[in-house]
């Protein structure tokens, strides 16, 4: 893959995720408290499909991360790639550790506290994201301003 394409790829799959994380952290999820007697279907459609969607663009946003990390464009230093490393690794750590074991219970059955455990630790998913969303556009406008060369 060309620098320049690894570097669109990355920033696209990052804001796609930064917007994503935002609408599901200030509409889906607080929505859940009102869906009602339906709730375990809702909840079981809900992480089939937004699994559909989030996980091929985590996985994009992961590889390319790495891979500028491994090979930084010219202009960029390793270290800003590592420090969105360590963001993506907040992410998928939260994401393992602490949301899907939430989602596990909500399985079950609505539960107010699960439910407001998972808005509580969503909210450090939602915060590490918006910073890469930053420093990747940092570096997009780095980009446009020629200082940076994919």
């Amino acid at each position: 893959m060309s620098g320049g394409l690894l570097l669109a790829a990355h920033a696209a799959s990052t804001w796609a995720l930064v917007g994503l994380i935002w609408t599901i952290h200030v509409v889906h999820y607080p929505l859940f408290a009102s869906v009602g007697s339906g709730f375990r279907a809702y909840h079981e459609s809900h992480m089939q499909r937004i699994t559909l969607v989030v996980g091929p663009l985590m996985l994009v946003e992961l590889l390319t991360a790495i891979a500028l990390w491994l090979s930084p464009p010219a202009g960029t230093e390793g270290r800003v790639w590592l420090v969105g490393l360590a963001l993506l690794g907040v992410v998928w750590l939260e994401t393992a550790l602490f949301a899907v074991p939430q989602h596990g219970r909500l399985e079950q059955g609505f539960d107010e506290s699960t439910h407001r455990a998972l808005m509580a630790g969503n909210l450090a998913r939602t915060l590490a994201w918006t910073a890469r969303g930053v420093l990747v556009g940092w570096v997009m406008v780095r980009l446009l301003d020629g200082e940076v060369t994919p």
